[in-house]
């Protein structure tokens, strides 16, 4: 593909991820629950078996808008897993025939059964004018079947036992084609289809048998050259019409590579963010992106050597994830326990007291916006996150006060809780008509303003306000109280 090749790289960094999200689990044993049934996005399976499940897919489609010229080049990048079974056979003791096996110990080494994966990809590329012209470009490809055997050999050179890996064919096609949209600016809709054409021998009929002739995790990297793509979550506004007419099948576009770049494009089975990336901390891949990788870590860290052996024996990037988190210094783990990605302006001046002097020791507007005087001296970061009340001088939930029925509502205010209709916590029926005392007034970051409130005559009521622990009701869920009522501790029916 012709885009940046620093671009691709970053982009293909996150593509690695999608390729592989899913493929193994924690505790990255084949022998795990979970394990046993193979999960990933974007599998494309052969025709076939949708006559056994037509929830399938055998095709997935990307359309997205470029800005090119007709003599602007198209580059597509089909990337997708092959599964490829692993056989272990035992060697014979004497005279007879080899013997397959689930498992087998060679000198301490574990080998197990299992369908590996292999990486597979298919390019096309086509100049705009072709495919205005021509209507469609079609690109089939086909990865054979085939076979490859390791011999097992232990300390003394005896041939122990043996690997056999075992992939079917398969078949597939890459369809391209194109229109101008309407619109001043005549944008290009670009669309591309990934079909599985596949045709086993057999029909399958259970799904780990159609895993073998499947396209896995398959997305597509599309550059042009001399061209820029259209954001689909973000368009400009002349072109929301026409993004929001495009039609994705299985995956999801969004703008790939660094945040300058406009001449790439990941379409994805998983759904992303324009400019995604890998976490900085990420010390490697785990193959679950959605997951936290500190827990990740500590609960791989905390497994037996037993367990630790059947996972290097289950497949060769597990061994992989165990030697790396073995031999993980300990700043690497300290680097995952948390960042701050983003931060705000907080207006005003500190509001605390500033015993240590540290206001104003590190940067000023110009490092850290207005949050130099809450900056850390050593590692240049907030003290304080954007998040916490005490980041921001304009909000105080003990002072802070709300307008309910023309009353003011603030900390002490008597009210009755009146729940409302979404709330589904039967709870709710026993705090109906009841009486409270406000105990502070918060705005989320949203803009939504929650209040908190201790019930009255409840008797744990002190040892939860001292645990700040309160019931939060929105403005329209609670009914100020008139000071003067004789009975406002009156439950109504």
């Amino acid at each position: 593909m012709s885009p940046d090749p620093a671009h691709l790289e970053h982009a293909r960094k996150v593509a690695d991820a999608v390729l592989y999200e899913g493929y193994l689990l924690y505790p990255y044993r084949g022998t795990a629950q979970k394990n046993r049934a193979r999960f990933q996005f974007g599998v494309l399976v052969p025709p076939a078996y949708t006559e056994v499940d037509d929830c399938e897919l055998t095709a997935s489609q990307t359309e997205c808008l470029v800005e090119c010229p007709d003599d602007a080049q198209v580059q597509v990048l089909v990337r997708f897993l092959q599964l490829q079974q692993r056989i272990v056979q035992a060697a014979p003791s004497g005279p007879g025939e080899w013997r397959e096996v689930s498992a087998l110990q060679v000198d301490g080494s574990e080998y197990t059964a299992w369908d590996e994966a292999a990486e597979r990809q298919q390019e096309a590329a086509v100049v705009v004018s072709r495919l205005l012209g021509q209507g469609q470009v079609l690109r089939e490809f086909q990865a054979g079947s085939g076979e490859v055997s390791e011999d097992l050999t232990d300390a003394d050179g005896r041939t122990a036992g043996r690997l056999t890996r075992r992939w079917a064919a398969l078949d597939g096609l890459i369809r391209l084609d194109a229109e101008r949209v309407a619109g001043p600016y005549g944008a290009l809709r670009l669309r591309v289809r990934v079909e599985n054409r596949t045709a086993p021998p057999d029909p399958p009929r259970t799904r780990d048998q159609a895993l073998r002739h499947s396209l896995i995790a398959a997305h597509v990297l599309i550059g042009v050259s001399g061209g820029t793509f259209l954001s689909q979550t973000d368009p400009p506004e002349w072109a929301a019409a026409e993004t929001a007419a495009c039609v994705n099948i299985g995956t999801w576009p969004v703008l790939a590579g660094p945040a300058d770049c406009r001449d790439l494009m990941l379409s994805s089975p998983v759904i992303l963010y324009d400019h995604p990336e890998v976490a900085a901390e990420s010390a490697g891949d785990l193959f679950d992106a959605t997951e936290i990788d500190e827990i990740l870590t500590l609960r791989t860290l905390a497994l037996t050597d037993a367990e630790k052996q059947e996972a290097r024996a289950t497949d060769p990037r597990a061994a992989e994830i165990m030697d790396r988190l073995d031999t993980m210094p300990p700043e690497m783990l300290e680097r995952m326990h948390g960042a701050i990605r983003y931060l705000r302006s907080v207006p005003g001046p500190r509001s605390e007291p500033d015993p240590a002097g540290l206001a104003g020791a590190v940067g000023g507007p110009g490092d850290f916006g207005e949050l130099g005087d809450l900056a850390d001296p050593l590692f240049g970061r907030p003290q304080v996150p954007w998040w916490d009340p005490g980041a921001d001088a304009s909000v105080s939930p003990e002072t802070d006060h709300v307008v309910i029925g023309g009353v003011r509502v603030a900390r002490g205010s008597k009210v009755r809780m009146r729940p409302g209709s979404r709330r589904a916590d039967a709870q709710d029926l026993f705090l109906a008509g009841r009486t409270a005392v406000v105990e502070a007034v918060l705005h989320d970051v949203d803009g939504q303003v929650h209040v908190a409130v201790s019930p009255d005559h409840d008797p744990v009521a002190e040892l939860q306000r001292s645990h700040g622990r309160f019931l939060y009701f929105a403005p329209d869920e609670i009914e100020p109280i008139d000071p003067a009522d004789p009975d406002p501790g009156r439950r109504e029916t």
